[in-house]
């Protein structure tokens, strides 16, 4: 089964493909449904799967907008620029875009996006004769459903799924909300996720009323739970998925690096166990990272329990990243949140479960010892009683 990461800008991507990940989607500044997101320009994409490449992970590039006429128009460059540099293929969910990849590069392996809503074998089908390699599946899919549909079509045909992150209230993206109060189209990119806002319902008729919960921020009627799959790999390996994907390329680099280090962990520990029984210190790692109640989503059949009326919440948080490996004692760290001498830290490692680290001394780059490190971003050695690697992450319970 292979894991499949966010990257949304350059440090996501390292995360993504330091902590597990098999393969990582990503976008440039066009074509992608993250406008927002850091992404990639041109050079950046050449560098992204240059660099992947190296470490034997693959790279997806979202083409997947609902294009309007006037975004055809460099669209047939780009495809091409994306065939040059080796991509390892293209997630698209317009049945035009889908036409002109296979004219311009025959043999480009084409993703059909979840946007493009696929729940049946028909559907499916269709996309396969257009000579599609995956089907990402629409989020409204049951496991039953799917285990169906693998059923139905050619075994060389990869089925790819949700497992986790945040889920649009339009489970498979066609949402108009943006559209309608900032006239910022969803669908090309631009979504600012006005499902998130706050809200009121006003009865006028006093006919039925709507009880609404709310908690001490607000109402948010029109939120969606976050997906967590990663306690029912073995159901989604059964039903046939060949593929599973994290949301989350606007979310944080210590969010990629914690989600995908969970999920590898998990997905290597149903690899080596005839039974899929998750130990806690793999499962508890998801509730490390920001995020609202969870869900099973659609793939239990029960839809209603999706719904959320929360914002985000998180009981850690991210304190530094490390930049080189630990010398004589000492390690290079960027820091994300205030730390200082004695402070007690948990170390976030693909080696290490949960380690805790004690800082005893911190000095600047010109060697001067400080009491704390306060400075966003600031660049300082640390020594503690623990070598630590580049890239590990340390954080801090709240």
């Amino acid at each position: 089964m292979e894991l499949l990461a966010p990257a949304g800008d350059k440090d996501k991507l390292i995360m993504a493909i330091e902590y597990g990940a098999d393969a990582v989607y990503l976008a440039s500044t066009r074509y992608g449904l993250r406008t927002f997101a850091g992404n990639f320009d041109l050079d950046g994409l050449k560098w992204a799967v240059e660099y992947a490449h190296e470490r034997k992970v693959k790279v997806y590039v979202t083409v997947n907008i609902i294009p309007h006429e006037s975004d055809l128009e460099d669209l047939p460059q780009y495809i091409s620029f994306l065939d040059s540099i080796q991509v390892d293929a293209l997630i698209c969910a317009d049945l035009g875009v889908i036409s002109m990849v296979r004219k311009i590069a025959p043999n480009m392996p084409i993703h059909v996006s979840t946007q493009a809503n696929i729940t049946n074998s028909e559907s499916a089908k269709v996309f396969i004769s257009m000579g599609v390699k995956r089907l990402i599946l629409a989020r409204e899919m049951t496991l039953s459903e799917i285990k169906k549909l693998r059923a139905s079509i050619p075994n060389d045909i990869e089925l790819e799924a949700f497992v986790h992150g945040a889920m649009c209230i339009s489970y498979s993206g066609r949402c108009l909300l943006s559209n309608f109060f900032t006239n910022r189209d969803a669908n090309r990119g631009a979504c600012v996720q006005a499902c998130r806002w706050e809200y009121a319902i006003r009865e006028i008729s006093k006919d039925q009323e709507y009880p609404i919960e709310e908690d001490s921020h607000g109402t948010y009627i029109l939120n969606s739970k976050d997906l967590c799959m990663i306690e029912h790999l073995d159901k989604l390996r059964d039903a046939g998925v060949d593929s599973v994907k994290i949301e989350g390329r606007m979310k944080t680099e210590y969010y990629v690096a914690n989600i995908v280090n969970a999920y590898r962990k998990a997905i290597d520990y149903m690899n080596t166990h005839k039974v899929y029984d998750l130990p806690d210190e793999i499962k508890n790692e998801v509730y490390k990272s920001s995020h609202r109640d969870y869900s099973y989503g659609f793939y239990f059949g029960d839809p209603k329990q999706t719904l959320d009326t929360s914002l985000p919440v998180s009981d850690y948080d991210f304190v530094a990243v490390v930049l080189e490996d630990s010398l004589n004692g000492w390690a290079k760290v960027e820091m994300r949140n205030r730390f200082g001498i004695n402070s007690s830290l948990e170390l976030l490692s693909k080696t290490k479960n949960n380690a805790i680290i004690n800082i005893e001394k911190i000095k600047d780059l010109d060697g001067c010892e400080l009491v704390e490190c306060k400075i966003p971003k600031q660049q300082v050695y640390i020594k503690c009683d623990q070598d630590l690697k580049k890239y590990e992450i340390l954080r801090r319970k709240k």
